[in-house]
């Protein structure tokens, strides 16, 4: 009987996003710590699934919503991912993140799903993230979006 090669499948069903503000000329991360049973008392960016019918790029703008109530923000897709391996279900989980920029007046109203939140500078957040992974995610975030100007062509869904 002949082996073959076995694939371990990737699935791409959620999104994340790290939402940015300016605050005396020095822009924060957005974290929120989780209070559902998934990931409970986690310091994490904003992250959720795919709804059926929605790009990931609507995903990200909808759950941003739904999790801070902020809807003023220019979205940005980044060219990184979360990832990580689920060894119960054998396959690898893949997020498109996607970068926010927050404008002034918008306040933070978290819904059910967090307990609390916290704007921090990127070594605070780097130090917070509970995730391996998240701080190279935000090490990415701060070279590419914060320390350069993002290119226009990154631009999602227009002027939120």
């Amino acid at each position: 009987m002949s082996k073959g090669n076995i694939e371990v499948p990737l699935r791409c069903k959620g999104i994340a996003v790290v939402l940015l503000k300016k605050f005396d000329n020095e822009y924060k991360v957005l974290l929120l710590k989780q209070a559902t049973p998934v990931l409970q008392d986690a310091w994490c960016y904003i992250g959720g699934g795919i709804e059926e019918g929605e790009t990931a790029w609507q995903s990200a703008l909808r759950e941003v919503e739904e999790e801070t109530g902020i809807t003023k923000f220019s979205l940005y897709t980044s060219n990184k991912f979360d990832q990580f391996y689920s060894p119960d279900e054998d396959y690898i989980y893949l997020a498109p993140v996607f970068v926010g920029y927050v404008d002034d007046e918008q306040d933070v109203i978290l819904n059910y799903e967090h307990s609390e939140y916290k704007w921090l500078s990127f070594n605070e957040a780097i130090e917070h993230v509970a995730l391996p992974g998240n701080d190279e995610v935000l090490t990415f975030i701060e070279k590419h979006f914060v320390k350069n100007t993002p290119k226009e062509l990154l631009r999602v869904g227009g002027v939120v």
